[in-house]
């Protein structure tokens, strides 16, 4: 399988259904597709009906091409990321893996152009975010969520706006920033730098005002990143967690017990925005994101000195800060199922508490002069009342 094989082979899985975001080769199964977040079967010909151990091994060391680094991380590791392009059609952030003593591939398609805050129909904190001048910005959710999407919309806000020098830490560079009125400094992992760390270090020493670190990894890259931020850099980041009070807990548990006192002080006073995002089956076909989203203000710095408790949880503050730019994962699901982005079914089975977003979603059918029970035919009961008397 050479090169231009490959290339085919990518070419016709982009073409086969509409939406694709990512391709999948994995052994005994078909080459796929996932379109609005389905895995789909793709129709090559000549036809490939399950791929075997040698084809995905074959698969997956064309698109490493001999690249040491990558072969060794491979080999010692388990895994490797890279990126692929597919000339003039697409660029791809590709993880490579072993299972079963057999490799598989997964191909996230990247967008060649950055969308906008409002192209992506964003919240208006994400409006908020390029005008902060230091401290920390974390979106975080599951992978695939859509963070690298949103934090490429607001550097490119700042791209449009600021005349300031931002460095990125990718692993790999995803979206491809143009210079635009701030000046662009894009690094790879494995080609520029070799940890985040590292690279995080040697940005302090680059004059930037702006850094995206592109994963807080380790407790070492937590580390220098507030750092930055406490010498007055703008830092913005992601993490694999699913909610405000999470990232908080996540990024202390990288700390010793003794050093968790200083570690949220330094929180308290860097953390500027923490936006957790999913995405959501949107009605008619593909998704919509829903978002929670922290701010910062005197109770929520509270909450990250002392943790939650009992009537001053991060949902409890976040919830009653909608006036300030805040909102919950439940709030949000709420407004997408009034503007009829995403139906009440959708809406029950992504909720954080799912009491409160059917009381939410009551009150809007209320709203709409709807049905907001099955329950009919109901009447009092005069002949029991009557035997009682």
């Amino acid at each position: 399988m050479k090169k231009q094989q490959i290339d085919n082979i990518l070419t016709a899985m982009l073409e086969s259904h509409e939406g694709v975001s990512d391709l999948v080769a994995t052994v005994d199964k078909p080459f796929q597709v996932e379109a609005a977040g389905v895995l789909k079967p793709v129709n090559l010909n000549p036809p490939i009906e399950t791929i075997t151990p040698f084809q995905a091994e074959v698969f997956s060391l064309n698109l490493i091409n001999s690249d040491r680094r990558l072969t060794r991380d491979l080999i010692r590791g388990g895994s490797c990321d890279l990126s692929y392009q597919l000339a003039g059609k697409a660029r791809f952030r590709v993880n490579t893996f072993s299972q079963k003593g057999c490799y598989s591939t997964v191909m996230r398609q990247l967008a060649t152009r950055i969308p906008t805050i409002e192209e992506l129909g964003l919240p208006d904190a994400f409006k908020r975010m390029p005008k902060e001048r230091n401290g920390i910005i974390l979106v975080t959710g599951a992978t695939g969520s859509g963070k690298s999407t949103s934090l490429a919309a607001v550097l490119n806000e700042i791209n449009e706006t600021n005349s300031v020098h931002v460095i990125t830490l990718e692993d790999p560079v995803e979206f491809v920033h143009s210079q635009k009125k701030a000046t662009f400094n894009q690094r790879e992992l494995g080609h520029d730098f070799d940890s985040f760390a590292s690279g995080l270090r040697a940005a302090m020493r680059q004059a930037p005002k702006v850094i995206l670190v592109g994963e807080m990894r380790d407790r070492e890259t937590v580390e220098i990143g507030l750092s930055a931020a406490e010498t007055g850099h703008l830092v913005l980041s992601t993490l694999h967690t699913v909610d405000a009070g999470q990232t908080i807990n996540r990024i202390v548990g990288m700390f010793e017990q003794e050093e968790e006192k200083q570690i949220r002080i330094r929180l308290s006073d860097t953390v500027r925005w923490i936006v957790c995002q999913r995405l959501l089956p949107k009605v008619g076909g593909g998704r919509q994101a829903a978002h929670e989203i922290l701010g910062t203000n005197l109770r929520v710095k509270d909450t990250i000195l002392n943790g939650e408790a009992e009537g001053k949880s991060f949902y409890e503050i976040i919830e009653a800060s909608r006036p300030f730019g805040m909102m919950t994962f439940d709030q949000s699901i709420v407004d997408h199922y009034r503007a009829g982005k995403i139906s009440e079914e959708t809406a029950m089975s992504y909720a954080s508490r799912r009491g409160v977003v059917g009381r939410m979603i009551d009150s809007v059918k209320s709203e709409r002069g709807e049905k907001t029970t099955e329950i009919e035919g109901l009447k009092i009961d005069e002949l029991y009342s009557k035997k009682k008397r």
